[in-house]
Parts: C-alpha cells; sequence; structure tokens
C-alpha cells in the first residue's frame, strides 16, 4: 500500500492498483485521517467539521457511511470505537508519516529522503469545500514550514558537491521557490549550494532574485540571515557591479532555519501588538522605513513561542488613527502594546520604542536608538534586535506580576510555570529557593504533561542542586534531571528556550557535551535573538576549550537582553570563559559581577577562589575559600568532581583542581 498527500493525493492498493473513493468529502476524510496519525480523530469533531449544518445524527450517520466506503478499500485500515477512529498503516507506507519521521532523525541522508517526498503542499490540486479549508489549510502550513525549515537544514549539513543529498536539496529548493518566489531559506539554500560548487557569481544572482522577488510581491527587504549569507561569498573578477550588501554586525549569522510560525492565541499567554511607528521625518519616503522595523520587531518577536505576537497585517490596520490602547489591547486581544517613532534629520536617524500595558496604560519600557542614514540597513537590525532584548523580560517580569495577583484556586500551568520563573531567576540562591522552584514547575507539568519549558526548567533546578551539593542521593537525581531535560528536548524540539535549559543540564548534570551543543544549535537556529541560548552556548564553548568564542557569545547574551534576570549567569559564564583561557584576573572580574546579584552562588565562588589562587593572591584566595566553605563545609578536593563542569580539556579541569587546592581547599 501507499498513501501520498504532498503534492496531491495518491492511494495506491498493496497490489499497486490505484484507490478511488466514491465521494469527494470520503477522500478528504481519509486524507483527515492520515494526517491525524496514530492519534486518530474524535468522532463528533469530525462529523461536526465534515457535515457541519446537519444534525448531530445526521452528520455522524454520514460520518458511518464515509468509513464504510473507506473499509472496502482497507478492511484492516481502520480502528476505533464510539468515541474515535484511527487509520492503521505503515510507517514507510504513508508520505507524511515518513516524512515526520525523517526529519526528526535528522541526518543528512534522511533529510534528503524528506526533501524527495516533498513534492508540493498537501493535496495539491485536489478540491475542498469552503467548509474545510481552514482544517486543511492549517496542515498545509505547518507541512510547508516544515518543508523551508528542512531546505535550510539540509542546505547547512551537506556533505560535498554532487551528493545525492546536495540534488535532492537542490530540488526540493526549486520546488519551494515555483510555488513561492519569496520563500527566503529556498534561496539561501540555492545560495549555498552554488557556494559550494565554487560559482559565487551564481549565488549573488541568487540573492538578487531573491531581493528582486520579495521587493516585487511583498515590498520588503531580503532578511538579515540572507544579506549576511551573501556578504560572506568571496569576491570575484567582474562582480564590482554588483549592487552592494549591507553586512550584518552585531548579530551572529545564525545556523538558521525557517522562522517558526506565531503560536495560537492564549488568554494565558503574554500577547503583543507592534504598531506602525510614527515617521516625523516630514518626508513620506521614509514611511517604508518605519515599516520595515516594524516587520522586522514582529518577526523576532514571533521567534519566542511564549509570546502571542499579532502578526502586521492586523496591528498595521490602526495606522494614521486615533490611539485609545485599551481599545486596541481589546480589539487585537493583546496585554502588551509597542509603539515608536521614526526622526530623520539630515544624515541621523532617532528611532524610539516604547512598551505598554493595554489593560492598565502604565508604561513598562522606554528608549531610542540613532544612527547614521548611511548605516539604514545595519541600524534597523540593531534596532529591531534591542527591542526585543529590551522587552521580552519586562513582559515575562510583568507576566510574574499579574499570576501573583491571581487567586491561589485559578493558578494554572503557565502561572505556576511563572513563579517558579519567579523564584528560580529572581530570589538569592538558597536550597529552600530552589526545592520551591522545582515544586512549582513540577507542578505546572502535572496541569500541562506536554509544557516543554516547564520540563526543562524543572530540569535546571536540579543542576542548581548538583552545583551546590544539595542532592540528596545523586545518582537518583541526576537521572531524574537528564530524564526531564531530555524530555523537555522531545516535546520542544521547536522550543528554543526549552531547548537552551535542557541542553545545559544534558551537558552539565549528564555530562554529554556533544548532544549538549547539538541541542543549542538547533535552539539558536530556531531564535538567533535568544539571550538565554548564546547564554548557555557561552558556557558549553568554554567547557568544549573554545574560551574566546564563549566570552563572544556571552557578551552577545548580554547585549540582547541587558536588563534580563538572568545576567549574572552570562556574568559567570564569562568568568569561566576567561578562567579557561588564562585570563585570570579577568575571571575574577565577571565572577564577582555575578556575585553581586547571586552572594550565594558557589561556582561563581570557587572560580574567583581559584583564580586569585593561581595569581599568586593567595589572601584573597583564602578569603573566598572561606566564604565557600560556610556555603558548603564538606567540599573537599576528594568529593569536588561532584560539582565541576565537564571539562573536554585535561589541562583546564587541571587549572582548577590546583587553584582550588591553592586557596584552601581540603584534601
Amino acid at each position: 500500500m501507499r498513501i501520498r498527500l504532498l503534492g496531491g493525493l495518491d492511494v495506491t492498493s498493496p497490489e499497486g492498483e490505484p484507490i478511488r473513493f466514491s465521494m469527494r468529502k470520503t477522500s478528504l476524510l481519509f486524507a483527515a485521517l492520515v494526517l491525524a496519525g496514530r492519534r486518530g480523530h474524535r468522532r463528533e469533531p469530525l462529523a461536526e467539521a465534515f457535515w457541519p449544518g446537519r444534525g448531530d445524527a445526521q452528520a455522524r450517520n454520514s460520518l458511518r457511511q464515509a468509513l464504510v466506503d473507506i473499509r472496502r478499500s482497507f478492511p484492516n485500515g481502520i480502528e476505533g470505537d464510539q468515541d474515535g477512529v484511527v487509520l492503521k498503516a505503515d510507517m514507510h507506507e504513508v508520505d507524511v508519516w515518513l516524512f515526520d519521521r525523517k526529519l526528526e532523525e535528522g541526518r543528512p541522508a534522511d533529510l534528503a529522503l524528506a526533501a524527495d517526498l516533498y513534492r508540493d503542499d498537501i493535496l495539491t490540486g485536489v478540491s475542498i469545500p469552503e467548509e474545510l479549508g481552514e482544517w486543511f489549510g492549517f496542515y498545509r502550513t505547518t507541512y510547508r514550514r516544515k518543508a523551508l525549515q528542512l531546505v535550510e537544514r539540509l542546505s547547512l549539513v551537506l556533505p560535498a558537491a554532487g551528493s545525492a543529498e546536495e540534488i535532492a536539496c537542490e530540488s526540493l529548493a526549486e520546488r519551494l521557490l515555483a510555488s513561492d518566489p519569496t520563500a527566503e531559506p529556498a534561496h539561501r539554500a540555492l545560495i549555498r549550494i552554488h557556494a559550494g560548487r565554487g560559482h559565487e557569481n551564481a549565488a549573488r544572482r541568487q540573492f538578487e532574485l531573491c531581493h528582486a522577488a520579495l521587493k516585487k510581491h511583498v515590498g520588503a527587504e531580503p532578511e538579515a540571515e540572507t544579506s549576511a549569507l551573501t556578504a560572506s561569498l568571496r569576491p570575484r573578477d567582474g562582480n564590482e557591479n554588483l549592487r552592494a550588501i549591507p553586512p550584518v554586525q552585531g548579530v551572529a549569522e545564525p545556523r538558521g532555519v525557517a522562522r517558526p510560525p506565531v503560536p495560537p492565541s492564549h488568554s494565558d499567554r503574554p500577547s503583543v501588538a507592534v504598531l506602525p511607528f510614527q515617521n516625523l521625518s516630514g518626508d513620506k519616503e521614509q514611511d517604508y522605513f518605519a515599516d520595515g522595523i516594524v516587520e522586522d520587531i514582529i518577526t523576532k518577536l514571533a521567534q519566542f513561542r511564549h509570546l502571542f505576537v499579532i502578526a502586521c497585517q492586523s496591528s498595521f490596520a490602526y495606522r494614521g488613527e486615533p490611539v485609545d490602547l485599551r481599545q486596541i489591547g481589546l480589539n487585537l486581544g493583546v496585554r502588551y502594546i509597542v509603539e515608536g517613532s521614526v526622526r530623520r534629520a539630515g544624515e541621523r536617524l532617532r528611532i524610539s520604542g516604547q512598551l505598554i500595558d493595554s489593560s492598565s496604560g502604565l508604561h513598562l519600557w522606554a528608549d531610542r536608538f540613532d544612527g547614521a542614514l548611511m548605516d539604514v540597513f545595519d541600524l534597523q537590525d540593531q534596532i529591531a534586535s534591542s527591542i526585543v532584548g529590551a522587552i521580552t523580560p519586562r513582559v515575562e517580569e510583568a507576566e510574574i506580576e499579574r499570576s501573583k495577583r491571581k487567586p491561589t484556586e485559578s493558578l494554572d500551568a503557565y502561572d505556576y510555570y511563572l513563579r517558579g520563573v519567579a523564584i528560580h531567576d529572581r530570589t538569592a540562591i538558597s536550597r529552600d529557593s530552589i526545592d520551591a522552584a522545582l515544586q512549582l514547575f513540577m507542578k505546572a507539568i502535572e496541569r500541562d504533561p506536554a509544557f516543554a519549558a516547564a520540563y526543562a526548567r524543572a530540569a535546571r533546578c536540579y543542576a542548581s542542586r548538583k552545583s551546590h551539593r544539595w542532592m540528596a542521593d545523586p545518582a537518583k537525581e541526576t537521572a531524574e534531571a537528564t530524564g526531564l531535560a531530555r524530555r523537555a528536548i522531545e516535546l520542544g524540539r521547536d522550543d528554543a528556550i526549552a531547548l537552551s535549559y535542557g541542553c545545559y543540564v544534558l551537558g552539565y548534570v549528564g555530562g554529554d557535551l556533544d548532544e549538549s551543543a547539538l541541542c543549542i544549535d538547533r535552539a539558536l537556529a530556531l531564535n538567533a535573538n535568544l539571550a538565554v541560548a548564546w547564554g548557555y552556548s557561552a558556557w558549553i564553548e568554554a567547557c568544549l576549550g573554545e574560551p574566546d568564542k564563549a566570552v563572544e557569545r556571552a557578551a552577545l547574551a548580554m547585549r540582547l537582553s541587558p536588563r534580563d534576570p538572568r545576567l549574572f549567569a552570562w556574568e559567570f559564564n564569562t568568568a569561566l570563559a576567561c578562567f579557561c583561557a588564562g585570563r585570570h584576573m579577568d575571571a575574577v572580574g565577571w565572577a564577582r559581577r555575578a556575585l553581586r546579584s547571586q552572594p550565594n552562588y558557589a561556582s561563581a565562588i570557587r572560580v574567583t577562589a581559584a583564580s586569585y589562587a593561581l595569581e599568586g593572591q593567595i589572601l584573597q584566595a583564602n578569603e573566598m575559600m572561606a566564604r565557600l566553605r560556610q556555603l558548603d563545609p564538606t567540599l573537599r578536593l576528594s568529593n569536588l568532581s561532584d560539582v565541576l563542569p565537564p571539562f573536554r580539556r585535561p589541562g583546564d579541569r587541571a587549572n582548577y583542581i590546583e587553584g582550588l587546592r591553592r586557596a584552601g581547599l581540603p584534601e
């Protein structure tokens, strides 16, 4: 048997004969069962969706008749009871099932097979009635997004020019562009393929095609990733007449995938709308720049799965209208609103922005950004990244305060999660605070067993227990921590926050740096503006023996979110990197900065003591050791391995131990 939904509807019997259903609704019902996979569908919503406007009894009877028609062709293919129904088939018989599996496995050969399976969008060419348009539209959008993610992922791991993987990637990119010439991940994939073949001119021509398509169809400029990728190409003879491509400053080029979709609205999730920025320049031609900034901010905000972000098409409807923020908040169903302005004075630009709670009118944040007009593209990207980095911690803080005002009996999973975050990140580290945070995250998991970030943060609590030697049963709690981290990664494959915390726990508690590094790469690919991902990436790079890279990544985390409550963690990761680089007094400076906000941060105290000792400042080292012994009286050189980072370079581990020995840690 063979079932194909990608590019049409093609069903073949085990004998190789094509299968045709008697009614169009039956064909679409079969497709709906295929798309539901192993979980199946409940009968009641299925009947209501496919036969709306009929009575319940008549709709269920129509559903039964359609299922009888399907069973004629698949006698053993339908399972169910009075409540639900599910299609039975082998994984390799169904293209969408195999496509999803190969994406999950993720090896280049797997991704190439998935690329070959994606012939076109779900049910291309199949006539779908209006009442089912939204039903199947969701799947079309979902698999289209997966295909865009796939073409980018595959282009980043191509083994060699001329390989089967390269051919599959190129073919998929061309198919995607044939139906949507503005698909930037497909353009980027072709740029990488041309560059890998040594055809830089062809790569630049692909960028020009991308630029022209975006300008024509959506009136937009290429994304920062696309411009940065093209700017990195080696110059070639004859290229001097090509249009200059502005480099992107401040944010490293992400090893990216297509932008994730905006998450569905939820009344308990923080929601944001970015209104059109006012053009105060007196020059209507500057409107495009103000709109571009807003679109870039919206796109970057949408990469945060725990924010519900209104699309620009909706927020732009308020252009030129009197601003009643409370009414706009009600109309759009959002709690927070970003508004701002753009002013040009000669060759200088000033952009101002502010974040407002629409329900109370309270101003939560405001800032302004200045730059030269000639650097307009760089400035636009820097502004968007800065605003995102500034407002996301403020939104989180506002949500935490809101959750504290809710009656205890109305607490739900997200509120438990927020309360756990508030304790873990915003109070001084103590055994009681970590235990309390862990309990709240576990309650969030009880309320929502698919809450990836709650699993990740619960696992992170165990990492704090490990670093302070608060584990009562290390073997048992290590297993619990890694189990939670792996569950977070499994549930949150598209959740950069869950991946970031999960990868750190796998590295520190589980000792698996390689898997930790792979996981953080995925988080950064999903959201290149996420401070926590860059911060944990810094820790991983330090442990892997790349201290200079670690310092850069920690600096980027702090630049992206300069008011982040977790800033102390990025300061400590910088200290750890400086220690590994042999810059011990720099390590002292950064560790002491972390200790200002978290005075009981044992990891920072250990690095400070070891750094002082290795620099011969024994008095200061002894003072820090006394502080450490007060927090952890039973710490010895003999049990120091309980808390050591998993250094890849033996010299880093040896220096750490020797520094603490000289500082006075007993045997």
